[in-house]
C-alpha cells in the first residue's frame, strides 16, 4: 500500500495512541529493550571506546556528504564495470517507472522484497500493484504489517506497535494458522508460507545500507536470511538505494557496520552482513542474472543545499526512536508518514514541506537524548530548533502560542510587571488549588503544580539587604 501523508494530524494521532493500552505495552517495551540493549552494545569495551566508533562513523559519513557529487560519479562507474545496471530518479513516481520497466523487460510476474524505508516512501509495492505484479514482503515484520494492510510503525522493527497476541490473530484471521500462542510455532508458520514465494519469485527487490563508491559494491545489513533469498534466489534483483547511501571506502564501510547493529539491535555484528557486487558470474553456479541499482534523489538534493544537510548522514537504526520519550508514548504512526521519531520530526518536514509536517518540530522535549544515541552524532535537537525558528520567521507558530509568548514578554521586560504577575500567580494558585485551567489543564491533568514559594526571591533579596542596613546579621 502506498503511504497517506497524515503528518498534520500529528496530536490528534498522538492521542488514539495514548489511550490505545495494546500500543502502549507494545511500544513502550520494545523501545526500551532497545535502548538497553544499544548502550550495553556500544559501550561493552568502555565509554571511550563507544565514544570513538560513533566519531569514527561520524566522519566516514560527513567525509561521503561532503564529496558526494564525485563519489556519486565514481560509484556509477565502478557499479557499471561490476557488472550492475545503474539508472536514476529524481522522485518517487520516476523511480516506481524505472522499477516497473526493468520487471516488464525480463517478463516479471512475481516480486519478493527484503526490508526497505525508501521504498516504504516511494510506495513501491502500491505501483507494483498497478502494474500487476504479485508482491510479497519477506521481512517477518513487514510481512506481519503487509497482511494486516498496515505501514511500518519503527525504522528497525516495523510490527513494534503490535503484540504476540495481536500477530497471532493477524496469522490466524489472513493465513489461516491453526491458533498459538508459541512464538516460535508462529514464526516456523511464517516461514514455511514463505517459502514458497522465495522459490517462485521473478524479481528480488532490496534497499541498500550502503554503496561503497571504491569498489561499486552493494552493502546490506540484516538478521533474517530472507534478505540474502531476495537478493540471490530471483534471477533480477533490484537495489532502491537514496543517493545519501554512499561511502567513500571499504574501511568506511566496516566502520559504519560497527556502529550500525549496535545501535538498531544490540549487537555486534548481524547474523546476514553481506557485500553485494552485481550478478552472478560465469563460473559461479547461483546468483542473479540481472542487477540494478536505482539511485534515487526525491528530494535529498534539496536537503543537500540546505543547513540540514547533516540529516542525511542517518543510517536508519532507530535509536534515536527508541530513545526518545515522544515516539516512546505515540509509536511511529502518529507521525504520519514513512518516518517516525526524532529523524522523522526532522526528515518529513524536509522532504514533504514545511506546510505539510506543521507538528512535527514540535514533537519533541528537546531532552537531546536522540543525539546523544546517534551513531553519526547527528544534532537533530538543533535542527527541531531551527525548523521551529523557520515557522516562526514565515508567521506560522500557533495564534494562541503567538499572543501567549506577547504577554510573557511583555511580563519579563518589566521588573514591576514580573513582581505583579508573580503576585497574581500567588494568588490564583491559591484561588484554582492544584488544576489550572484551559491549556494549562494539560500539565496539571497528569500532575502536581508545584507550589509557589511564599515570598519571591525579589522580596527574600531585599529584605536581607534592609536587614543588613539595620546592622541585622
Amino acid at each position: 500500500m502506498t503511504v497517506e501523508l497524515k503528518s498534520n494530524d500529528f496530536v490528534a494521532l498522538a492521542d488514539i495512541a495514548l489511550r490505545n493500552p495494546d500500543l502502549q505495552r507494545a511500544v513502550g517495551a520494545g523501545t526500551r529493550g532497545g535502548y538497553h540493549k544499544r548502550a550495553q552494545a556500544m559501550y561493552a569495551h568502555s565509554a571511550e571506546h563507544g565514544e570513538f566508533l560513533r566519531q569514527q562513523a561520524a566522519e566516514a559519513k560527513r567525509r561521503a556528504l561532503r564529496k558526494l557529487p564525485d563519489l556519486l560519479e565514481l560509484a556509477e562507474r565502478n557499479l557499471q564495470a561490476n557488472g550492475w545496471g545503474v539508472a536514476w530518479a529524481e522522485d518517487a513516481a520516476q523511480a516506481n517507472q524505472q522499477l516497473v520497466a526493468i520487471a516488464r523487460r525480463h517478463g516479471v510476474e512475481t516480486v519478493t522484497k527484503s526490508k526497505s524505508m525508501l521504498s516504504e516512501e516511494l510506495g513501491v509495492n502500491h505501483a507494483l500493484e498497478a502494474a500487476g505484479l504479485h508482491v510479497i514482503e519477506t521481512d517477518l515484520g513487514e510481512y506481519i504489517i503487509q497482511l494486516n494492510k498496515e505501514t511500518p510503525s519503527h525504522i528497525v522493527a516495523p510490527v513494534m506497535h503490535k503484540t504476540k497476541a495481536e500477530i497471532r490473530d493477524i496469522f490466524v484471521r489472513e493465513l489461516g494458522m491453526p491458533p498459538t500462542d508459541d512464538a516460535e510455532a508462529m514464526v516456523a508458520f511464517a516461514r514455511k508460507m514463505l517459502r514458497q514465494d522465495f522459490l517462485s519469485a521473478d524479481m528480488g527487490v532490496s534497499g541498500g545500507n550502503f554503496i561503497i563508491a571504491e569498489t561499486g559494491s552493494l552493502g546490506l545489513v540484516m538478521n533474517e536470511g530472507n534478505g540474502r533469498l531476495c537478493t540471490t534466489s530471483p534471477r533480477v534483483h533490484v537495489a532502491l538505494v537514496g543517493i545519501e547511501k554512499l561511502v567513500e571506502t571499504v574501511e568506511d564501510y566496516t566502520a559504519l557496520t560497527q556502529v550500525l547493529p549496535r545501535s538498531a539491535t544490540g549487537q555486534s555484528l548481524t547474523v546476514y552482513t553481506n557485500i553485494l557486487n552485481g550478478p552472478a558470474r560465469d563460473e559461479e553456479a547461483d546468483g542473479p542474472e540481472h542487477c540494478y541499482v536505482i539511485f534515487v534523489d526525491n528530494g535529498r538534493s534539496q536537503v543537500y543545499a540546505t543547513d540540514y544537510a547533516e540529516a542525511l548522514a542517518c543510517i536508519r537504526c532507530g535509536a534515536c526512536q527508541n530513545a526518545c520519550p515522544v515516539y516512546r508514548s505515540t509509536g511511529g504512526h502518529a507521525y504520519g508518514w514513512v518516518y517516525g521519531g526524532p529523524i522523522g520530526a526532522v526528515l518529513t518536514p524536509l522532504l514533504v514541506g514545511l506546510e505539510n509536517a506543521k507538528p512535527l518540530p514540535h514533537a519533541s522535549s528537546l531532552c537531546g537524548s536522540c543525539k546523544q544515541v546517534c551513531p553519526v552524532d547527528i544534532d537533530l535537537p538543533r535542527m527541531l530548533l531551527d525548523l521551529r525558528h523557520e515557522q516562526a520567521q514565515a508567521g506560522a507558530a500557533a495564534d494562541g502560542w503567538a499572543l501567549g509568548m506577547k504577554f510573557w514578554a511583555i511580563g519579563m521586560t518589566s521588573p514591576r510587571r514580573y513582581a505583579l504577575g508573580g503576585r497574581a500567580a500567588r494568588a490564583g494558585q491559591a484561588l484554582l488549588g492544584d488544576y489550572l485551567p484551559a491549556p494549562l489543564g494539560n500539565w496539571t491533568d497528569y500532575r502536581d503544580f508545584p507550589k509557589f514559594a511564599p515570598k519571591p526571591f525579589r522580596q527574600l533579596w531585599q529584605e536581607r539587604a534592609a536587614a543588613k542596613r539595620r546592622g541585622q546579621p
